[in-house]
């Protein structure tokens, strides 16, 4: 349905890979066992992270959340995304717009945020682990949390409330597959420098920020590393934080890649496969880079099974 402003709006067409429904059935059949697998190992972490009590940590607390993340971000569009790839009608509802527009954008920040609140454990950790205990204790971890969560959705609720408040130009074809915000600015038809002055705002604040404060985070715990004398104590110190080392580059990698790269007009499809790549191998690889990189994740793991076969 067209309209000319954001009460008349009912529905938006998601054009995505409309145009090549050959590409649709092979991406639905990769990308719905992909989702299949992020909702699995996530749900795994999260499961024995609250029932094994050697996994009671700060760190494996952070990892949880991240896990939650993950699960929400994907599910905010992998769902519909799937369906419209086998359905001729690839439409959504303005309040689902919204609502995925909301939710995509809160857990993208949000995750920024824990990423940084992770290093800052690894820290502590690995730099004061004499101290680690005291400064790391319940109280700060969950607060660190929290302010992650609220941050990252205050974050995006402003983005998103600024969106809304634009007239649109009574188009609906958004040329994504999801309600990408920037896609969604696409369509309207009044001055949205205040749109793109607060979303640079967002991402020196929400992006960038939290990345310079874990690169400083990793520049002491090379440097206490480097100290260590022995070997093995370095290898020790070294596999407590190349997870989220891992996880850190994955992510960071991706989206740097994906919003920093030159735009061109003629590349609209390989732009909607890096967005796809970007929201579904980074959820995905999380929980494993984790579960084989920790000693204690594959044991719990390990434990979990056996107590599932002989139960």
């Amino acid at each position: 349905m067209v309209g000319t402003n954001q009460t008349t709006m009912t529905e938006f067409f998601l054009l995505g890979f409309s145009n090549y429904p050959n590409l649709e059935i092979a991406l639905f059949l990769l990308c719905l066992p992909i989702f299949l697998v992020i909702l699995l190992g996530n749900i795994i972490l999260i499961v024995i992270n609250v029932l094994d009590s050697h996994l009671h940590t700060p760190m494996y607390f952070f990892l949880s959340n991240l896990s939650l993340l993950d699960i929400c971000f994907t599910s905010s569009f992998f769902p519909l995304m799937l369906v419209n790839f086998l359905s001729a009608q690839k439409t959504i509802f303005f309040f689902g717009c919204t609502v995925q527009m909301f939710a995509s954008l809160a857990m993208g920040s949000t995750e920024c945020i824990l990423l940084a609140m992770m290093a800052y454990d690894r820290y502590v950790a690995i730099c004061n682990p004499l101290r680690y205990p005291i400064i790391m204790n319940k109280r700060l971890c969950v607060s660190m949390t929290t302010g992650s969560w609220v941050l990252g959705c205050f974050n995006s609720l402003l983005q998103t409330v600024l969106v809304l408040k634009l007239p649109f130009c009574g188009q609906n074809t958004i040329d994504h597959f999801a309600c990408e915000i920037l896609a969604v600015l696409k369509l309207m038809c009044a001055d949205i420098s205040l749109n793109e002055l607060t979303l640079m705002i967002g991402s020196v604040t929400i992006v960038f920020t939290p990345l310079l404060l874990i690169c400083v985070s990793y520049v002491c715990i090379l440097s206490s590393i480097l100290r260590i004398t022995s070997a093995k104590g370095r290898h020790k110190a070294f596999s407590a934080c190349s997870a989220h080392l891992g996880v850190v580059l994955l992510f960071y990698g991706a989206s740097l890649f994906m919003y920093m790269k030159p735009k061109k007009k003629d590349v609209a499809i390989s732009d909607e496969v890096i967005s796809l790549s970007y929201g579904a191998v980074t959820p995905m690889l999380n929980p494993i880079i984790y579960s084989l990189r920790n000693k204690e994740v594959k044991e719990a793991v390990r434990k979990l099974l056996s107590h599932s076969l002989y139960s």
